[in-house]
């Protein structure tokens, strides 16, 4: 995710010269491979400094020129030792132009023939890698034999290399863990005559201007963290001035800016924006100086609203300040700060948040309603790397939620409260289905998560399919208010005479409902039926995890080992006593597919 401060610091020479002074950091390492049938060499530095400046420290293997699939296809290859987090692949529309010239046959032939390789490739990896794979698309070129002709005949280089680009993208989503960047999208926004540097590319194999270079190294750093569990969950939006024009405590309804024909549409633009991120997962909050009667009202009535109420899963107005406002709005999420977009049109009560609540995203909005969308994208702030069912519900769920909490307040003890919910869990083993929302889960879970051990999907996959060393098994929870999804995950790895808990996190949404006792009941009674004579997890400390700190003495376990890294501990399988539950389970036999 880009850092919103340093969003116009992407200056090719005065990263270079960022770069020779960077020291050793202190943040998580990644280990990125570098891959391409271009020249990398200047890309280097960019990837380091950026990914300094996302708190990672990035250790990078540039392999050779034009070496992709020789690297691929080679076991003994320095790509396989490095044993790499992310293998980035890098393909210019250079390579590809002598290619499709002396091919013998059609479009579709040629399309085919290319992402049949591309695809070889990825598999070629996949067999001996599990880390996610970043490939690029192609920049279409602007030359036109046929002028705007071509766009009606249709077989030529350009409409090629735009279909090639959408097959690839068919062909990612057949292969878990295969991302793309796209090069395109980053050539289309600066203007394809600018974005390639044919004198660069004839004497050094560039990818592009070096102008340009930043761009590309920053899209790689998004991708690559997006991989690695970094995501916006949440946008907070003020009301007037930024989602419609006018103020409604003074103008009233029928005075705000929110019509095709007057600045409204810039405000409408936004809402659509809006809507679609949240149709993604992302959820939405409002954080408002208004009376919040009136500003439900608009969302109720006006016909101008692109955004109604059903949309917002928080909704604060009242006339405190707003860092207040987003504390409370984080904590009836239960999400970090760092993972809050704030938006807001008065740059006061930006400053304000920045200063009080450092961690939460502030994009410097523009003064014109109608660039708000244009801002947003250029600092590309809501990279996904994977997409659940769960997602487009993500609003009404925390509605449920609401629920819930209101009539918490009606019972006088706890256990009477859960007795009432009728909570009811699925527990079953990896499934092909729920690959996506497991990765996903698993990538973004900080709180509640032991070790906070980051699976890509196709890591995932090979856990499910290794039936004798592994139980990779899952909760999903509904209760009569509605249904949570699936919101634990957990690994157990068989280490003969242990039971070894590789995995253990859970969504912070079913905190205190006995999901997680629930789970390990179920565990100790794997433990059982496997002949271990005891179960063994780990818990690794984080900056984010302190949560789940006593999680283990809690049931039982008694420490064994402690080190600067972490903590081991232990219990009896005979000395577990099965923690008391309000949820009716069921567990539904391990599919067939995927062993």
């Amino acid at each position: 995710m880009l850092n919103v401060q340093d969003h116009g610091r992407l200056d090719y020479l005065e990263l270079v010269k960022e770069a020779r002074r960077l020291a050793p950091g202190s943040g998580p390492r990644l280990k990125v491979a570098l891959l391409g049938d271009v020249s990398t060499q200047h890309l280097l530095p960019l990837l380091r400094v950026l990914f300094s400046r996302s708190g990672t420290e990035a250790e990078i293997y540039e392999a050779g020129y034009d070496t992709t699939e020789l690297e691929a296809l080679d076991p003994a290859a320095r790509l396989y030792a490095f044993a790499p987090d992310v293998v980035v692949i890098l393909q210019s529309v250079g390579k590809l132009k002598p290619r499709y010239y002396s091919f013998k046959g059609g479009r579709s032939a040629f399309v085919e023939a290319e992402a049949s390789r591309a695809e070889a490739t990825w598999q070629a990896i996949r067999a001996r890698s599990l880390a996610p794979i970043v490939q690029s698309t192609f920049v279409v070129p602007y030359e036109r034999p046929f002028g705007n002709y071509g766009a009606v005949v249709g077989d030529t280089l350009q409409a090629s290399v735009a279909e090639l680009n959408r097959e690839l993208g068919r062909r990612a989503q057949r292969n878990p863990g295969v991302l793309l960047n796209d090069l395109d999208y980053l050539s289309a926004w600066v203007g394809r005559r600018h974005f390639i540097d044919e004198k660069l590319w004839a004497l050094a194999k560039s990818l592009c201007a070096l102008e340009f270079l930043p761009l590309v190294a920053q899209n790689l750093v998004d991708i690559a963290l997006a991989a690695r569990g970094r995501a916006v969950k949440c946008v907070v939006t003020d009301l007037d001035n930024t989602l419609w024009g006018g103020v409604v405590g003074d103008d009233g309804l029928e005075g705000l800016a929110l019509g095709d024909l007057d600045e409204g549409g810039a405000f409408r633009a936004l809402q659509e924006h809006l809507r679609e991120l949240a149709g993604r997962g992302i959820v939405l909050a409002v954080c408002s100086k208004n009376d919040e009667a009136l500003a439900r009202r608009v969302f109720r009535e006006h016909p101008g609203m692109v955004l109604r109420e059903k949309d917002i899963a928080v909704f604060v107005a009242n006339w405190e300040d707003k860092a207040t406002n987003l504390r409370r709005i984080r904590e009836r999420l239960n999400i970090g700060f760092d993972t809050m977009v704030f938006l807001d049109d008065n740059p006061f009560e930006r400053n304000l948040v920045r200063k009080l609540l450092p961690e939460v995203i502030v994009p410097e909005l523009p003064e014109d309603p109608a660039l708000y969308v244009r801002a947003l994208s250029e600092l590309n702030l809501f990279e996904a790397a994977s997409r659940s069912t769960l997602d487009e519900k993500r609003a009404e769920m925390y509605q449920e939620q609401g629920q819930r909490e209101e009539e918490r307040a009606r019972f006088s003890d706890l256990t009477s409260y859960l007795k009432s919910l009728g909570t009811r869990a699925r527990l079953r083993r990896f499934a092909p289905e729920d690959l996506p929302r497991i990765a996903q889960l698993v990538q973004r879970s900080n709180q509640f998560n032991l070790t906070t051990r980051r699976y890509s999907e196709a890591e995932c996959a090979a856990l499910m399919r290794a039936r004798d060393e592994c139980i990779p098994f899952t909760v999903s929870v509904t209760d009569r208010f509605g249904d949570f999804g699936l919101v634990l995950v957990a690994v157990l790895r068989r280490a003969g005479p242990a039971l070894q808990i590789e995995a253990f996190l859970m969504s912070c949404r079913v905190l205190q409902r006995g999901v997680e006792q629930l789970a390990m009941n179920r565990i100790f009674e794997h433990a059982r039926e496997g002949g271990h004579e005891r179960v063994v997890g780990r818990f690794l400390p984080t900056a984010k995890n302190g949560l789940v700190r006593e999680f283990y003495p809690r049931f039982g376990f008694r420490q064994v080992e402690k080190t600067p890294e972490g903590e081991t501990w232990a219990l009896g399988v005979a000395e577990y006593v099965p923690a008391e539950v309000f949820i009716e389970a069921a567990e539904e036999p391990a599919p067939a597919q995927g062993g």
